[in-house]
């Protein structure tokens, strides 16, 4: 916002709220918000998004980090949003089958493969679905394992190993985000081959990922709140998808487990590190 023009203290305020990374919250959070009168509200996941589109039809607000923003109920469609939403979309339930994909390259003999996630957040409910589809197609037992709290995680890794998990895949939301330290650390106590949705958790020590790049996701909703501060409606502008995602993998976090990455696998990498 600054390289925009907007500097706080001088021609911008900025009120927040932070749920911790749990979705139950959000509702009572938006709400405050509202009762603010902002001119704008920003903010960031599924959960988050549908929680202001309750809490107002009025005032405008941008988003990031939402999966499906029309199978959510969020916006009417990509091109005319049509309320008072707009923003950035991940679209991650296009892309999360590639995750199992990834993962079954780097361990080709896994067969029950868990998926974390908060199942609070509706943008989880659509990636887990086509996971289990293409799961089904390959032959692989896609076993869904909840998060909805920080103090959740422990018990899930210990699950894991109860069940005797081949290999996990931790989708992005807010509880999984801001524990992705613990997450990547007990994924490599367990020695459990792990991909993630976003960098992020590789340079936390996880083994790989395959995703978008976030930062430049919140780029372009500082371009559009930029845009609707001054005069533009969020009903006209088009919801914005990805257009690069990358792979990552972590050479050390394999080495640590004990995994060999395949030679193909590793020419698909668009960063190693090591």
């Amino acid at each position: 916002m600054r390289d925009l023009g907007w500097v706080k203290g001088r021609n911008i305020q900025f009120d927040y709220r932070w749920s911790g990374g749990a979705a139950t919250p959000l509702p009572s959070l938006a709400a405050e918000l509202v009762r603010l009168n902002p001119d704008l509200i920003i903010v960031s996941s599924t959960p988050g998004a549908q929680a202001v589109q309750k809490a107002t039809r009025e005032i405008p607000a941008v988003f990031v980090a939402v999966s499906d923003p029309v199978a959510s109920g969020i916006v009417a469609s990509l091109a005319r949003p049509g309320g008072n939403l707009t923003g950035v979309s991940n679209f991650l339930p296009a892309t999360t089958g590639k995750l199992l994909e990834l993962l079954k390259a780097a361990t080709t003999s896994a067969v029950r493969i868990a998926v974390l996630r908060d199942p609070n957040n509706a943008g989880k409910q659509l990636e887990l679905r086509e996971l289990q589809v293409l799961g089904s197609n390959l032959g692989v037992a896609i076993e869904a394992v909840d998060v909805r709290a920080p103090d959740d995680i422990e018990d899930a890794f210990s699950y894991l190993n109860r069940i005797g998990a081949d290999a996990l895949i931790t989708l992005v939301d807010g509880v999984t985000m801001t524990n992705r330290h613990r997450i990547a650390e007990l994924a490599a106590k367990h020695r459990l081959p792990t991909i993630f949705q976003v960098r992020d958790f590789v340079d936390a020590g996880g083994l790989m990922s395959y995703g978008l790049n976030y930062c430049q996701h919140w780029r372009s909703a500082a371009a559009y709140a930029d845009r609707i501060l001054k005069g533009d409606k969020p009903a006209d502008l088009p919801v914005q998808l990805p257009t690069k995602f990358e792979l990552i993998i972590n050479l050390k976090a394999a080495k640590a487990i004990g995994l060999t990455m395949p030679p193909a696998l590793l020419g698909l990498a668009d960063e190693l590190v090591d």
